[in-house]
């Protein structure tokens, strides 16, 4: 008996794993050159964005201890997220956990009683859902400061039209103590995340096919009869089962009777080379730029923009000489060693035009069943649609997925 996983993503990983781990044959299929999905690292070794968790990614977080990974993500910035404000040039840390606030050096501007308040009522459950810029315009200062880069950053969605429901599910989660610790991957994505997995995967007795696209399924009865990955159709055995772990408009290409999210938002990544071995992992926020947060490592920085909708047609040239003046400007606030020239240096520009589900105030997304047919399971962030679409969301999906064919 064996299941075969479609998708090399985080979500199909974690769904391959806990199904290997339980004793299934576990085949692993994915149509790029490499594992990763989202989340993969590119061919050069850069990754593919600024991805970081939080101590309330859980999941993420148990995921990263199961595959031997969890001392390789580091907290860059254990005093709190430096932030440049481009606008007057204040530079301050902020501090990320509420209980923090107490200091006030460390204290978002904008913070009263009032806006903590405000803030508070969105993470209350079953409220309205509304655009969380219009829940926080009596409280500009703190939505600008901190609000609306939270937003961008979980959501992907402009805060004008973003859901205050699923940002109520992010902020009750940062209550508990530990809860917004940032971490990051130290090297990289590919060897600190996607390599340990894959390791872990096989180690386990799982099989990974590359290269290897689904065309098509065969359905009868209620099951799925046959995979066609462009050679003709091979029959399943009776006691086989498939997870599909791709991302919605794939999995509607296969079952297109299926519930699937049809409005998605873009992210740019922005990736510099420099090279500057032995400076520390950095991690930084910008406002008021094309930057959003900045991710310095030994061997180069990335960029990533969040909800790019206008950025996302820009010129790459262009693009990335606005953003390495940004980076230039943070990097002298805040001390950042090394030589930081004025020029930029080489830069990869990716584009993702559909990245995320766009996480809409008032819509209510498609929720697709977990099993729609006997022996077949759906994984991927986007089956979550209370959660932002994020890596937390990603890894639960793949071990409900697990948790939906064994049980």
């Amino acid at each position: 008996m064996t299941v075969h996983v479609v998708g090399g993503g985080l979500a199909g990983l974690a769904a391959a794993l806990a199904l290997a781990r339980s004793g299934r044959a576990v085949v692993l299929h994915e149509a790029a050159p490499l594992l990763g999905g989202r989340c993969r690292a590119l061919p050069d070794g850069t990754d593919n964005g600024t991805h970081a968790l939080i101590g309330a990614n859980r999941a993420a977080r148990r995921f990263l201890d199961a595959i031997g990974a969890g001392d390789a993500w580091v907290e860059p910035e254990p005093a709190g997220l430096p932030v440049l404000d481009l606008a007057d040039g204040t530079a301050r840390r902020i501090a990320l956990s509420p209980a923090a606030w107490c200091d006030a050096a460390r204290r978002p501007p904008g913070l009263s009683a009032r806006a903590l308040l405000a803030l508070a009522r969105v993470a209350l459950p079953l409220r309205r859902d509304r655009p969380v810029a219009a829940v926080m315009a009596a409280h500009p200062a703190l939505h600008r400061a901190l609000v609306e880069p939270l937003v961008v950053a979980a959501l992907n969605t402009p805060s004008e039209e973003a859901s205050s429901r699923v940002l109520g599910a992010v902020l009750r989660r940062l209550g508990a103590p530990g809860a917004a610790r940032l971490f990051v991957a130290r090297e990289g994505l590919g060897p600190d995340l996607i390599a340990p997995a894959r390791a872990a995967l096989e180690r386990a007795g799982g099989t990974v096919r590359t290269g290897a696209r689904l065309r098509g399924l065969s359905l009868a009865e209620g099951r799925v009869a046959a995979l066609d990955f462009g050679t003709g159709p091979q029959p399943l055995a009776s006691g086989d089962a498939v997870v599909l772990a791709l991302p919605p408009w794939e999995t509607a290409r296969l079952l297109p009777d299926l519930p699937v999210p049809t409005r998605f938002a873009p992210i740019l990544n922005l990736h510099f080379a420099r090279a500057a071995p032995g400076v520390p992992v950095r991690f930084l926020g910008l406002l008021g730029g094309l930057a959003q947060w900045v991710l310095v490592r030994p061997t180069g920085v990335s960029v990533t923009v969040s909800a790019a909708d206008e950025a996302i047609e820009a010129e790459a040239e262009a693009l990335a000489a606005r953003a390495w003046g940004e980076i230039r400007a943070a990097a002298q606030a805040f001390a950042l060693p090394g030589a930081w020239p004025e020029a930029p240096p080489p830069c990869r520009a990716v584009k993702e035009r559909r990245a995320t589900p766009r996480h809409t105030a008032g819509a209510v997304p498609p929720t697709p069943p977990r099993r729609p047919l006997a022996n077949l399971a759906l994984a991927g962030d986007w089956t979550l649609p209370a959660l932002p679409a994020t890596i937390e969301a990603a890894i639960r999906s793949g071990e409900a997925a697990a948790r939906a064919l064994r049980g």
